[in-house]
């Protein structure tokens, strides 16, 4: 789902906004007549996380495979996100070090960091004077965390909707975890 194109960017449970650190930013902009320039920044942003989505399965694949029975008990017996909570244990990190280059490879392409940088930089300069929130100059982070909490949002989902539905159960692993359907 997120990895497809509009899977972030018409998704609203994960969409990447305009930083909410910059939300003044953004009101400036919008109000000297850059929303555009503002909502092709935001949907950048979004291509970024969709590409970046697409290096996730072989990492979840991973750390499915790779747990123990007594993971297997726990997640059953867990909350409802426990599958999720031990997704998001086992491969943040991985996916931090995957999605990162994807991210600062998608900004480069349309030189979205190029422009942010110094705005935020020149803004947070002069939020100085004024006591304005300081923005962060760091975008690809920025994505990258947000691409990487959308992604476990989705999970989320389908983790409740196979707890919830035992026809959703499809996977030998799925089963052997929840129980035949």
């Amino acid at each position: 789902k997120g990895s497809a194109m509009d899977g972030y960017w018409k998704n609203d449970r994960i969409r990447i906004p305009f930083p909410a650190s910059a939300e003044r930013m953004k009101s400036t902009l919008t109000n000297i007549g850059m929303s555009k320039q503002v909502e092709e920044f935001e949907v950048t942003m979004n291509r970024a996380a969709e590409e970046a989505a697409k290096e996730a399965l072989p990492l979840l694949r991973d750390a499915v495979t790779g747990m123990s029975v007594g993971d297997g008990y726990a997640i059953l017996r867990g909350g409802d996100e426990a599958a999720t909570n031990y997704l998001r244990e086992k491969t943040s990190e991985a996916l931090t070090a995957r999605f990162r280059p994807i991210v600062e490879r998608a900004n480069q392409k349309v030189a979205l960091t190029s422009y942010w940088t110094p705005l935020a930089k020149a803004y947070n300069k002069g939020g100085m004077l004024t006591g304005a929130k300081e923005v962060d100059p760091d975008l690809d982070a920025y994505v990258t965390q947000k691409a990487i909490e959308g992604l476990f949002v989705l999970i989320a989902e389908e983790e409740g909707r196979i707890r919830r539905d035992p026809a959703a159960r499809t996977s030998d692993l799925l089963q052997r975890v929840f129980g035949k359907p």
